[in-house]
């Protein structure tokens, strides 16, 4: 059994994070509403810095609701560093055995059968899941053609669109703003304008794009509308051609029937990288998101505290932009940020 490692942070923010294996990190909160709560979070996508965004996200449940929550990594199982490249090396998944929550940015993973049957056992055991951006093409079965989880693929026919379509409401179809060009609003549907995740959220503004979204099934929510913006800044207007009419789905609730019958609560965005987590609407829609998951309703309030914990000065988005031979206990916690 390999050692633990438990560093106390700061008393201030009642958090302190324990580095169960060299390969992910777990942080303990200590006071809130989510106190007694597991959530673990799968960063692992080549362009969008799941492995910066997801354990700042891990860090703000803990440190500001009292969440315990595990924050896993693709590794290079050579280095033993993070490396959004590395598609199959995904140590840790034997913590959704015991989570509560599960919280994902994957792109084209392919996790070997005996780290998978621990997300489908998770998934047919009817806990929720909430998904961002990349997550609606998920899985990507290249290498291993024989996997009992081939269904899961965003490719696949048998299953149709995978894991994406099938779980969360759409698998990968385009993106419908200008990549890298053009930037994100979320227009909120009136309709669902009372909704528990929608709790004082005013805005949602982030610098990646809209993707496009077509497939959603008749019990998806669409909480809000996703509004391209002529430019990277928040200052820009919408475009006015005809993408913005309609709107495609940004934000949308759904469940989901497992094999065993039992129910998922999913909560879906297409935001979700690193750096738009950079918007507190952003921050607050996620935090009320994890209560309303785990049947917390009652424990959202308007002004809860979303604040970035320490330090965060999130990588832009792009291939290949990941920062090189960083490992898991980086992200542990430091010094400066207490």
């Amino acid at each position: 059994m390999k050692p633990l490692l438990t560093i106390a942070l700061s008393t201030l923010l009642g958090i302190s994070a324990t580095l169960s294996a060299k390969d992910w990190v777990q942080y303990d909160g200590q006071r809130g509403p989510g106190k007694g709560k597991h959530i673990v979070l799968l960063s692992g996508d080549d362009e969008y810095r799941s492995e910066e965004g997801l354990p700042q996200l891990g860090k703000i449940l803990s440190a500001r609701h009292g969440f315990k929550c595990t924050v896993l990594f693709s590794v290079n199982p050579e280095t033993g560093a993070i490396d959004p490249n590395e598609h199959v090396n995904l140590p840790g998944m034997e913590a959704l055995d015991s989570a509560d929550l599960c919280i994902m940015l994957w792109r084209f993973r392919e996790p070997a059968d005996d780290k998978m049957k621990h997300f489908v056992n998770y998934l047919n055991a009817g806990k929720p899941i909430i998904a961002l951006r990349t997550s609606t093409h998920a899985f990507s079965y290249d290498k291993n053609k024989q996997s009992t989880y081939l269904k899961y693929d965003w490719r696949s026919k048998d299953w149709t669109g995978g894991f994406g379509q099938q779980v969360l409401g759409d698998t990968w179809i385009s993106h419908h703003g200008n990549h890298g060009k053009e930037s994100t609003r979320a227009a909120f549907n009136p309709a669902f304008k009372d909704h528990p995740i929608l709790k004082g959220v005013t805005d949602v503004w982030g610098p990646t794009d809209v993707y496009g979204i077509i497939h959603l099934p008749p019990n998806a929510n669409v909480l809000a509308h996703g509004q391209i913006l002529t430019g990277m800044k928040p200052t820009d207007g919408p475009v006015t051609d005809k993408r913005n009419d309609p709107m495609a789905p940004l934000i949308w609730t759904r469940e989901f029937t497992g094999d065993k019958g039992k129910i998922s609560k999913i909560l879906t965005t297409t935001m979700g990288a690193a750096t738009d987590l950079e918007s507190e609407g952003l921050r607050r829609l996620l935090v009320n998101g994890a209560y309303w998951a785990l049947g917390l309703e009652k424990k959202i309030k308007a002004d809860s505290d979303v604040a970035i914990v320490g330090e965060y000065k999130p990588t832009q988005f792009g291939f290949n932009g990941f920062k090189k031979g960083i490992k898991p206990s980086a992200h542990d916690w430091a010094p400066e940020a207490k």
